[in-house]
């Protein structure tokens, strides 16, 4: 998986009107959870526009008063009217300790079902997997390539090795449905055979 490096600085001062004034110098307020305690830090968000507004999920090689961790963001907070990203929350990795995060669905190949007209309905952009942070992937490949109309890909069919795929099995990856205008074709079709 891929990863970014941010740095930030350790914040002396943890309140509200720290935090204020830290998003007043362009700085977003941060916390790293997951080790023996909690670092509180600030980093850029001109930083965390690579990590945030994206649909690539990363790592992140965060680096805090020389201190260098690897970790995931868990949450983030924004503003209700600006959107302005107004704290951050990082969870720090343990390669022995298995993480869940969600991991962008890449459709592949071409269906068969939609040359004659069918529409190809993806209804999963993203899969919940749980794995180890050295075997998560930057994305699940799904093939389309034997998709007929009426045909659909669930949860169920995706093996992958060490991951567990959390969705519900029954769940709908992509489907092929039939068009308006292939259900007018076959309705016309029909009607001209009587």
């Amino acid at each position: 998986m891929k990863s970014i490096a941010i740095s930030g600085s350790p914040r002396e001062n943890v309140g509200k009107r720290d935090a204020k004034e830290l998003r007043y110098q362009g700085l977003v307020p941060a916390v790293l959870y997951g080790g023996p305690t909690q670092t509180h830090f600030a980093v850029s968000a001109a930083d965390l526009r690579a990590v945030v507004y994206t649909p690539v999920v990363h790592f992140i090689d965060l680096e805090v008063a020389g201190v260098k961790s690897q970790a995931i963001i868990k949450d983030i907070q924004f503003h209700p009217l600006t959107e302005q990203i107004i704290h951050i929350d990082f969870l720090l990795l343990d390669e022995k300790k298995p993480i869940a995060i969600e991991i962008p669905v890449k459709l592949t190949g071409t269906s068969p079902g939609v040359k004659v007209g069918g529409k190809l309905v993806q209804k999963l952009r993203k899969l919940r997997i749980k794995a180890l942070p050295k075997d998560h992937l930057d994305a699940i490949e799904v093939s389309i390539e034997a998709l007929e109309v009426g045909k659909s890909v669930k949860v169920a069919e995706i093996n992958l090795p060490n991951l567990t795929i959390t969705n519900a099995q029954e769940d709908t990856i992509v489907s092929v449905t039939t068009s308006r205008a292939l259900r007018q074709a076959e309705q016309e079709a029909a009607s001209g055979k009587k």
